[in-house]
């Protein structure tokens, strides 16, 4: 019986790809597992837990995610100053309105795997309430549903 060898990528041979994804097109929680997909690199054949293999993604039209259910008055985010009864609470619905990017950056960032890599992955996020960006340089790909 002949043995298969399991491939292992090397950080140096990593190459990295540009997609692009309208965040209006799908739920928030849809889309965002999306890109964490792509930002970790699970999307790609050669897979590595290990090793930062993930591509770019531009998340356009953030200011038109939308949500299931009651979750713009229900869900809460919460954020302490560090001072005695400072503890602050904001809605989804008023985040979405006054700053519809952290929105989005909240969802991704706590659907990435908690490791020293996080970071790395989350800098080659680049997030934009509207339609344009300033990416075109780079030819990303539009990124498929699944």
């Amino acid at each position: 019986m002949k043995r298969t060898r399991t491939t292992v990528s090397k950080p140096k041979e990593v190459t990295r790809s540009w997609f692009v994804v309208d965040a209006a097109s799908a739920p928030l929680g849809r889309v965002a597992t999306q890109v964490a997909r792509a930002l970790s690199g699970k999307n790609k054949v050669d897979y590595t837990p290990h090793v930062d293999a993930g591509d770019f993604v531009v998340v356009v039209n953030t200011q038109n995610l939308y949500t299931t259910g009651k979750k713009q008055e229900q869900k809460v985010y919460h954020k302490y100053t560090g001072y005695p009864g400072n503890l602050k609470s904001v809605k989804l619905g008023t985040m979405q309105a006054e700053k519809p990017e952290k929105v989005f950056e909240k969802a991704v960032y706590g659907m990435l795997p908690k490791n020293k890599l996080r970071p790395a992955r989350m800098e080659r996020l680049k997030i934009y309430a509207k339609n344009e960006h300033p990416h075109d340089g780079q030819k990303p790909q539009k990124l498929e549903n699944k």
